[in-house]
């Protein structure tokens, strides 16, 4: 049996406002997907007016929170001790999201008591998830 671990944050969304926006989110991690976690956020910060998920891999957090990381549509970079900013890049835009450090660290701890870092890939079927998706695109 996973387990879900599910934190509600407030991001500030970087605009030219003095203070951005302040966004909802909540963060969730479910053991049975050791290796993501997801971003959600409300329907009315949606360009479409339906809520919206990002998912990405957990560890690009832990290391964005101690210095640049990621390369594709998500990076994360601290931006001072108490402060962390997450890059969302799409076809729509771009939205630079500002999280306190803090709630992101507090949120990591939770996932990685119920999954080490280590056991991660531990009960990954690779070979089995490869045919799966081959078996999918045909």
């Amino acid at each position: 049996m996973s387990t879900t671990v599910e934190q509600s944050v407030l991001a500030r969304l970087v605009t030219d406002a003095p203070h951005g926006v302040p966004v909802p989110v909540t963060l969730t991690y479910d053991g049975a997907d050791p290796l993501a976690v997801r971003m959600l956020f409300p329907a009315q910060v949606s360009l479409d007016d339906t809520g919206v998920t990002w998912v990405f891999a957990r560890n690009l957090i832990d290391r964005g929170l101690r210095a640049p990381a990621g390369a594709g549509d998500v990076r994360v970079r601290p931006l001072d001790p108490s402060r962390t900013l997450v890059e969302l890049r799409s076809p729509d835009g771009l939205a630079l999201l500002e999280f306190g450090t803090a709630a992101l660290r507090r949120f990591l701890l939770l996932t990685y008591a119920e999954v080490s870092a280590e056991a991660e890939n531990q009960d990954l079927d690779m070979d089995g998830a490869l045919a799966a998706l081959l078996r999918e695109s045909r």
